[in-house]
């Protein structure tokens, strides 16, 4: 009887897998730890908040954190769905503007040629090496010198500036065929033609990947709303929580800060899971042929 033979990477499973799921398992296992904390620590109660030794899982699960959550947040004069508000507008404003304005630098700066183009690369690469305390004073003196204080603007312009989302863009760009846009240009497609219905679909690996780095980044934001906001109603909802934790009782603040850190991560951690398969294609490099 001949051997039934067996693919490299078999689309079903396969008894010669279980090697890899053996190797695998305890690697997915200590990195679900923190995501498993996470959920464990928003529901303990108080006493086992405060417990010695600490416990990793909650045994007596527990909504008093969010309870006094929402209790705490019906006392302020702003309420919290004003917050949720403001968090979800800006985030969406940003995520659809940063992903676009960074498509099309990507696509210029990966198949045009132009004067100034590798200082412009080399600009963006090395932006790559600060992180955003070193940008925080030259942030707030351009927002101070455009009047845009307490201004909606103030969120969204410092935040459009992605030089990891363009990274990644402009990398997956590359791999565009440029026989493929030369046939587009010959047959009487406009540049933004080719960009649109050329690059656009071909790139949507690095798109879902560039605008799930962008969510992350503004959805947990609090420097926008603690420099650029003195008014409450026009802060978001991460400044809120992490404020009204640090500032309530210090009993009652770590179970409302426990309940405020899974509300942050929810959005970020579903976003990732719908988008997790177009991230590993653009980590690969896999999405075009």
């Amino acid at each position: 009887m001949a051997k039934r033979k067996i693919g490299i990477n078999p689309k079903k499973f396969e008894v010669s897998q279980i090697k890899f799921y053996v190797i695998l398992a305890p690697f997915v296992a200590f990195m679900l730890l923190p995501i498993i904390f996470i959920v464990n620590h928003a529901f303990k109660p108080m006493d086992e908040l405060f417990a010695f030794p600490p416990t990793f899982f909650v045994k007596q699960p527990s909504l008093e954190n969010f309870k006094n959550l929402l209790k705490a947040s019906q006392i302020s004069n702003i309420p919290l769905s004003k917050y949720v508000f403001n968090s979800l507008v800006v985030t969406i404003l940003v995520v659809i503007l940063a992903v676009l304005i960074t498509s099309m630098a990507g696509y210029v700066l990966s198949k045009k040629n132009f004067k100034g183009k590798k200082i412009a690369l080399e600009l963006n690469n090395t932006a790559l090496m600060f992180v955003p305390t070193a940008v925080t004073i030259p942030r707030y003196i351009i927002i101070n010198v455009l009047g845009l204080e307490n201004n909606f603007l103030a969120h969204i312009l410092p935040l459009l500036a992605m030089p990891v989302a363009l990274f990644l863009i402009k990398q997956f760009i590359d791999q565009v065929p440029n026989e493929l846009i030369e046939a587009s240009l010959m047959d009487g497609a406009s540049e933004w033609t080719v960009y649109w219905k050329v690059i656009m679909p071909l790139i949507k690996p690095a798109l879902a990947t560039a605008a799930l780095l962008v969510f992350q980044a503004v959805w947990n934001n609090i420097e926008t709303s603690q420099l650029f906001m003195t008014s409450d109603s026009l802060r978001t909802l991460a400044f809120y929580l992490n404020t009204f934790a640090a500032n309530t009782n210090l009993v009652v603040g770590q179970g409302i800060a426990a309940a405020a850190s899974l509300i942050m991560f929810i959005p970020n951690l579903v976003l990732f899971i719908i988008l997790q398969s177009n991230v590993m294609n653009t980590m690969n490099h896999s999405g075009i042929k």
